[in-house]
């Protein structure tokens, strides 16, 4: 039996307009279905926080069965939210499975959490036992995007429920349905008691309203930069902790003695993975000047050899960019920077929402492409000629996710990174990388930290609460 009903979904009496679910390779309806607007917002939260009460409440086992319930659906389900992973997101079928899998094993590194040793015994100066302990935020609010839908949404999901919280979830509606309503059915069949997972998909209205609920006291937020320092300026307002991930221009360098037969298809699949709709795409291939000009030579020739086309219906590397506005971002970026100079050496050209994989060469500090986060197939490729450049250059942006750095000196790429901003550092790889049971999160402007994986999940969706026990009453000089 199958979780999504595939032409009409209305899970609750929502008030906002309706919407219809596309495919972007194609133009398709897929379905239908109504936003949330604040007030639905309002409602779910106040239903969220009655629910939770009780949750927070239950056995840790309990609340660990429904999550390892919840990965084993994703797993048995693999199919069918395949299939909207690749139609409603443009995903490839390879990029869908990554998500499934990822999915699964956040639920089960979810239910870990439930068991986790809750606090510390402290010393203390009275004659009483006292000890911290870690106890359910209470209703955690979740907005994510549409690159990544799934994965965005039960990274922040999974643990909340786990740790005994309620959950609001809002996901972009170009992806409710891999994004949002695919975790409600399978949280739904996995047995998680009602009211304690939302799913509302809208548009910013319902985001702020989210934000500014008081009954939210945690926002888990992944997006763009813009929109996350407005998340953060409100939450700060209400006086909320947001955890903000936001978007990236990550670097890869490449030393004089990389080996250029195995780091080409490395730093395609940086670039031009899922399109480059990727917060941690590489954005910028910083390449040692004795191997320049042969880099940008066979990694054009790599993005040329590279199939662009509809995922559902044909075997292709790239699927198509998400909507209009996106690639009309993409393509403006591309032509402003072959404008102030840049050369392009493959690619350039999309028909319709298919972009073709983009190599630039001649980049500077002024091109477009290569100062701004593109979130497209493009890859600007800049040469050094020291160490020390190479740093400097990759600490040039505003932005610190991800950093990949390629030499057969491990010892040294190690010493290289400890020079450069960034949450995450892979020697020998490009920088798209997740796992469960890693942490993630950029500086900067890439967000607030590590907010995402094993003991990172403990403090984002907890609060730490001191607790003191005498066996008689205090006593005081007055």
């Amino acid at each position: 039996m199958p979780l999504l009903d595939s032409r009409t979904w209305q899970p609750q009496s929502l008030t906002g307009p309706g919407y219809t679910v596309t495919e972007p390779a194609t133009g398709q309806a897929l379905g239908s279905l109504a936003l949330a607007g604040p007030k639905d917002v309002e409602a779910a939260a106040e239903r969220a926080a009655a629910a939770q009460r009780e949750w927070a409440r239950a056995p840790h086992f309990a609340r660990a069965a429904v999550l390892r319930r919840a990965g084993d659906l994703f797993t048995a389900h693999a199919a069918e939210l395949r299939e909207w992973l690749v139609r409603e997101s443009g995903s490839v079928p390879g990029k869908a499975d990554f998500e499934l899998h990822v999915a699964a094993q956040e639920c089960y590194e979810a239910a870990a959490l439930a068991s986790r040793p809750a606090g510390q015994v402290l010393p203390s100066e009275a004659p009483r036992l006292s000890y911290t302990r870690r106890v359910p935020a209470g209703v955690v609010g979740v907005i994510s995007p549409f690159n990544a839908p799934l994965i965005l949404s039960i990274r922040s999901v999974a643990p909340a429920l786990a740790l005994g919280n309620a959950v609001v979830l809002k996901p972009d509606p170009r992806t409710a349905v891999c994004g949002g309503l695919s975790l409600a059915a399978v949280f739904a069949a996995a047995g998680l008691p009602q009211d304690l997972l939302h799913v509302l998909p809208g548009g910013p209205d319902a985001g702020q309203a989210l934000v500014a609920d008081p009954r939210v006291p945690v926002i888990s937020f992944t997006g763009s930069t813009p929109a996350g320092r407005a998340v953060g300026e409100a939450a700060g307002r209400h006086l909320k902790r947001a955890h903000l991930e936001l978007g990236g221009n990550s670097a890869m360098i490449v030393l004089a003695d990389a080996d250029l037969d195995a780091v080409i298809s490395t730093a395609a699949w940086g670039s031009f993975f899922h399109q480059g709709q990727i917060c941690m795409t590489t954005g910028r291939h910083l390449v040692h000047a004795s191997l320049y000009d042969e880099y940008v030579e066979r990694l054009a020739a790599k993005a040329d050899s590279l199939a662009v086309g509809d995922p559902f219906r044909e075997q292709v590397h790239l699927g198509p960019i998400i909507d209009s506005g996106q690639l009309a971002k993409i393509s403006g970026l591309v032509e402003s920077s072959k404008a102030s100079g840049a050369k392009l050496a493959a690619g350039g050209t999309h028909d319709r929402l298919f972009y073709r994989p983009t190599v630039l060469a001649h980049v500077g500090d002024h091109t477009p492409a290569y100062t701004e986060e593109v979130f497209g197939p493009v890859a600007p490729v800049r040469s050094f000629t020291t160490p020390d450049e190479a740093a400097a250059l990759a600490a040039q942006s505003s932005y610190g996710l991800s950093l990949g750095i390629v030499t057969r000196d491990t010892a040294r790429g190690l010493d290289l990174a400890e020079r450069i901003p960034t949450g995450i550092v892979h020697i020998n790889d490009q920088t798209v990388n997740d796992e469960a049971v890693a942490p993630f999160g950029g500086v900067a402007a890439s967000g607030t930290g590590a907010r995402f994986g094993g003991e990172a999940n403990l403090e984002a969706f907890t609060e730490l609460r001191w607790t003191t026990v005498r066996g008689d009453v205090a006593p005081y000089p007055f």
